[in-house]
């Protein structure tokens, strides 16, 4: 328990030290009240740090250079036989399919090596 006494003065907390704690929130897997219990905040400073953080994600310039990741859901293997192949595009595009076990990875034409070799090590791991 934590007893403050004389005049309540607002605590300053610096932006590493905000970012930090809004990392723990999220990486921790307890709850955001948790949390902020454990650093003598509200939850809804908290939350409210936590929303900032977010709009300033969202309004960042994006950096188009680098590669962009997409989460990745696995499933149960299913029987290969009976999954459905893509249909042939209209368009004439070159398409490649590539299956590794239950996932499959369509590749058009002017995708980066560098790029597909990460995803394919990606999807070999995951699988």
């Amino acid at each position: 328990m934590e007893v403050f006494t004389g005049a309540g003065r607002r605590r300053a907390w610096s932006a590493e030290e905000k970012a930090q704690i809004v990392a723990e929130s999220y990486d921790s897997g307890e709850s955001v009240s948790a949390v902020a219990r454990r650093h003598a905040l509200t939850p809804q400073q908290l939350f409210g740090w936590r929303q900032a953080t977010r709009r300033q994600v969202d309004s960042a310039p994006r950096n188009d250079a680098g590669p962009v990741f997409a989460p990745v859901i696995v499933e149960a293997a299913q029987d290969s036989s009976k999954t459905p192949l893509a249909p042939v595009r209209a368009s004439g595009s070159a398409v490649i399919e590539i299956v590794i076990g239950a996932a499959s990875v369509r590749v058009l034409r002017g995708v980066d090596a560098a790029t597909l070799a990460t995803v394919l090590r990606a999807v070999k791991a995951a699988t």
